[in-house]
């Protein structure tokens, strides 16, 4: 027997949510296919636990550099287990409310599901069919093609595991890398970054990462670029680490390795040709709408696009583009002009918009703008080890058209300078505001 509904959603993340969102309200039948835990990456896995661990290295760098406001402060001591048992504790109802919530939207199917045909999937032997079927499977980590990688632990261990670790190297350095190393160097740790790439996060502006790595160098982190990893293997207790930089082997012994090499979108076993599915590799080729270009039954979105940014937002806002897409007809497409994001270093790096690269790839007529704000009045009042800023002005329309931010609470800044490019506030109209002061949000005047 084949059970039969107008959408059939393959992922019970913000991306799939979306989706249903706009498909129950309209009054279409749903069902939902999940087969670890509802809620996805971000909630169980990702951002959310994730920050309750950038919360208590904000607090270290706030006890570091408490000596500023003539407060002294004994060296901190952090209990690693009671921090991870207070992450676990206040994300661990996440997985079944979302549950619920998806089960007052639809019928839930669990385990894994694959394509037996352009309307029909196969969830451990049920077969169900759907008018319209939503890849929103998310992602998963990165795998390395490196000897002994088995031996490496991902971001989801990291934030599983109540030992702290004496030592740790991590293998790419990404958002997830930076990230978990101020964490991990504020508790004390021995952190060591080896990046590939001649930088770290190369689709990034080059100056704020510059920052970035200052800041994370001067806390204790070892970053080193254009690495080639060669192996790692287990020695006398510990795990060793073989690379090559700057034309010389090298070795460290750590107590883990860790996976800092992102994310990739979780497809690979869905099997795709039996669904009609174009794709190459992991990337499915959709359209414009974010529909299949090759079956147009089957719409794609979330982190298991390859087009999009990996964000949580991003996931549900283009869930329910094609929550829409099925409902209406309306045949809406996403705007990624205007996208605020944060790499949450302590300080956080933040970011909207084009970087210089790209604006001037665009053609575009500049006006750069960067500041350096330790000096500044706020800067100076909350003792700041970074705060920088670089914001692009177009000179033909004096619009904003990017701005990266470190430091100065840009991670809440950011999204100030983003609702002035989405509704065409240009940065004169900006600077004659009245804000209060003295705010952090008053030195945006100063900004541009």
């Amino acid at each position: 027997m084949v059970e039969r509904y107008d959408v059939v959603i393959i992922g019970g993340g913000n991306a799939g949510f979306g989706v249903s969102a706009l498909a129950h309200e309209a009054g279409k039948s749903v069902a939902f296919v999940e087969e670890w835990d509802f809620g996805g990456t971000c909630p169980n896995r990702g951002c959310t636990p994730k920050k309750v661990l950038v919360a208590a290295a904000h607090a270290l760098h706030e006890i570091e550099i408490a000596e500023v406001h003539g407060i002294t402060v004994g060296k901190p001591s952090l209990d690693w287990s009671a921090l991870i048992k207070r992450e676990k504790g206040m994300i661990d109802f996440i997985p079944g409310a979302m549950e619920d919530v998806a089960r007052k939207r639809g019928a839930v199917y669990r385990g894994h599901a694959r394509f037996v045909g352009p309307n029909r999937v196969a969830v451990d032997g049920t077969q169900i069919e759907g008018d319209n079927i939503v890849i929103a499977t998310g992602s998963k980590p990165r795998p390395l093609p490196i000897p002994g990688a088995e031996l490496m632990i991902t971001s989801d261990d990291v934030l599983s595991q109540e030992e702290l670790p004496g030592s740790v190297v991590f293998i790419g350095g990404g958002v997830i890398a930076l990230e978990f190393s101020h964490v991990y160097a504020r508790a004390g740790v021995e952190v060591t970054i080896l990046e590939v790439m001649p930088r770290l996060l190369p689709r990034v502006e080059a100056g704020a990462v510059d920052q970035v790595r200052a800041e994370s160098e001067r806390i204790g982190i070892a970053v080193k670029t254009s690495v080639k990893v060669q192996q790692v293997a287990e020695e006398d207790g510990k795990l060793r680490v073989d690379f090559e930089h700057e034309g010389r082997t090298a070795s460290l012994s750590v107590d883990r390795v860790i996976n800092g090499a992102g994310r990739i979108a979780n497809v690979e076993d869905l099997d795709l040709e039996a669904g009609g599915i174009v794709h190459e590799g992991l990337r499915i080729s959709v359209d414009a709408h974010l529909r299949s270009t090759s079956n147009p039954a089957v719409w794609v979105c979330g982190d298991a696009l390859t087009n999009s940014a990996q964000l949580s937002p991003l996931a549900t806002y283009e869930g329910r583009i094609v929550g829409r897409n099925i409902v209406e007809g309306a045949m809406e497409t996403p705007d990624y002009e205007v996208v605020p994001s944060c790499v949450y270093t302590v300080p956080a790096l933040s970011t909207v918009g084009l970087s210089e690269e790209e604006a001037e790839a665009r053609g575009l007529d500049l006006d750069i703008k960067v500041s350096e704000m330790t000096g500044w009045f706020s800067g100076k009042s909350y003792g700041e080890t970074v705060a920088w800023a670089k914001v692009l002005r177009d000179k033909a329309t004096d619009r904003i058209v990017g701005a990266h931010l470190v430091g100065h609470q840009g991670e809440e800044l950011i999204h100030l300078l983003a609702m002035a490019m989405r509704h065409g506030i240009t940065a004169s109209a900006l600077k004659d505001g009245i804000f209060a002061f003295p705010t952090f949000s008053s030195d945006v005047k100063s900004l541009l």
